[in-house]
């Protein structure tokens, strides 16, 4: 059986945790940042975490991400 291909453009936005958990960086934190209130920059520098079947439609195009 061949090696799956990894679709870098995911590779490079997502990391998968310990637990196995999809972990995503917030949007809208790129330009154009003094119209944005700052309750919504601050949440977007948190982390984001995708669902669970979000997270494995990612982890397909993603497949040694895994951990």
């Amino acid at each position: 059986m061949p090696k799956m291909k990894t679709r870098r453009a995911v590779a490079k936005r997502i990391r998968v945790t310990a637990k196995g958990k999809v972990k995503i960086k917030k949007a809208n934190l790129r330009h154009i940042l003094t119209k944005k209130q700052q309750d919504n920059k601050r949440d977007a520098r948190k982390a984001g975490y995708l669902n669970s079947k979000d997270g494995e439609n990612m982890l397909k195009n993603a497949p040694y991400l895994r951990r």
